[in-house]
């Protein structure tokens, strides 16, 4: 494989997964309204875990939504890493996956390059969401535009490769919903997206804040955090770095007829 072979089938792969992006306008309205809501409305309620009421004075719910804001960042990157698991089940039914894995180029190659595209779709849509937090006062120095870039595509690399390794085991479209909703909001509800971890210690609940030290999207809700005030939380990358290497070989894996889960399932590749 040249670096032209290279180029052109990751040119080929992410020029497909955005124009298809491009024309789903829903997906753009969806991917923006679900954080939105949590920002705008749930933000509300949820904010009583600081020990302020329920219908706060008006900084305390400013303090909030700053604190939800790398959550909800989070949010977006891990919907948008569903996304792309479900596109990858699609593609597979739909024949796609059979075209693109039998091209002349290594197998884990042509993954990294669907890993690549969503990951990308992944960030822009971040940054759409961080202009509509913006709108809403959400106090994000415009340095942390530019600092939380690797820290969201780090999330966004990691969240991608866990849907790539999901669509190994998900066998057709119609376990898709019932699949993502035993990953999806564990792990979201469990991590320290919504509440610190230190609360959750604070309030007796210390399996949840276990659980949560363990939940990978915790670290990467950290990471963007930290990278947001342009600082770096150097345990929180190690743990994403290493998740994403660990899903996406996992994932690698699975895809491989000689010795994944595609061979004992007898499906195509």
């Amino acid at each position: 494989m040249t670096l032209t072979h290279a180029w052109l089938a990751l040119h080929a792969v992410a020029g497909r997964e955005i124009a298809k992006f491009v024309r789903q306008y829903g997906r753009l309205l969806s991917s923006l309204v679900r954080p939105s809501l949590w920002l705008i409305v749930f933000a509300a309620g949820f904010q009583n875990v600081f020990g302020v009421a329920i219908i706060p004075p008006y900084d305390s719910y400013i303090e909030y939504r700053v604190y939800i804001a790398p959550g909800l960042l989070g949010m977006v990157l891990l919907f948008n890493g569903m996304q792309s698991s479900l596109s990858m089940v699609y593609d597979r039914e739909m024949g796609m996956m059979r075209l693109l894995l039998t091209a002349p180029l290594p197998r884990w190659y042509l993954l990294f390059c669907k890993l690549m595209a969503g990951t990308v779709l992944s960030v822009l849509q971040a940054y759409a969401f961080l202009a509509i937090a913006a709108l809403f006062e959400v106090g994000i120095p415009l340095a942390g535009w530019l600092t939380v870039l690797p820290a969201l595509f780090a999330g966004g690399l990691m969240l991608g490769a866990l849907g790539l390794l999901l669509s190994v085991y998900i066998k057709q479209l119609e376990n898709f919903a019932g699949t993502m909703n035993f990953v999806i909001f564990p792990m979201f509800f469990v991590s320290s997206a919504l509440y610190p971890l230190w609360k959750l210690r604070e309030s007796g609940a210390e399996i949840v804040w276990q659980l949560a030290s363990l939940n990978p999207f915790t670290h990467a809700v950290e990471l963007i955090r930290f990278a947001l005030y342009g600082q770096f939380n150097l345990t929180a990358c190690l743990v994403v770095i290493g998740s994403a290497l660990t899903f996406f070989v996992a994932a690698v894996l699975g895809y491989d007829p000689g010795r994944g889960l595609l061979r004992r399932s007898g499906r195509p590749a």
